[in-house]
């Protein structure tokens, strides 16, 4: 069996409570440690700035939804599309898309985080005397 390679840096940062326990929760839920669960995520992410495969998808799927939608409720009124009012159909799906996607992307993330569990309550004897 080959050994991975040894890994002798280190990358730091620092953390809230809340956000030291979001992660903890997270490498747990992963069944990982939280070191492994932080390495993959990082190495995971992104290299180029910019819009990710997954924002791409959802925008892509939000359009079709759209056009769906529309040609739907026409075609439920009996009433013939015209070329141009299609063309334009497809224009304003494709130009909204993309901002779409991040919409509801953070709105996920917002109720993400509002549902992160909460760091433990530091009890009376974990307190130091205060000093005066």
């Amino acid at each position: 069996m080959v050994k991975p390679p040894l890994r002798t840096k280190s990358v730091g940062t620092k953390v809230s409570d809340a956000e030291y326990a979001a992660l903890e929760a997270r490498a747990r839920a992963s069944n990982r440690t939280l070191s492994e669960w932080v390495r993959e995520v990082l190495l995971a992410a992104p290299v180029e700035p910019g819009v990710d495969a997954g924002e791409v998808a959802l925008a892509e799927v939000l359009a079709l939804r759209s056009l769906l939608l529309n040609l739907h409720y026409r075609a439920s009124q009996g009433a013939a599309i015209p070329e141009a009012e299609l063309r334009g159909l497809i224009e304003r799906a494709d130009a909204t898309k993309l901002e779409r996607a991040r919409e509801r992307l953070e709105a996920v993330r917002a109720v993400a985080r509002r549902n992160a569990p909460e760091p433990e309550a530091e009890s009376a004897s974990d307190v130091g005397p205060e000093e005066g």
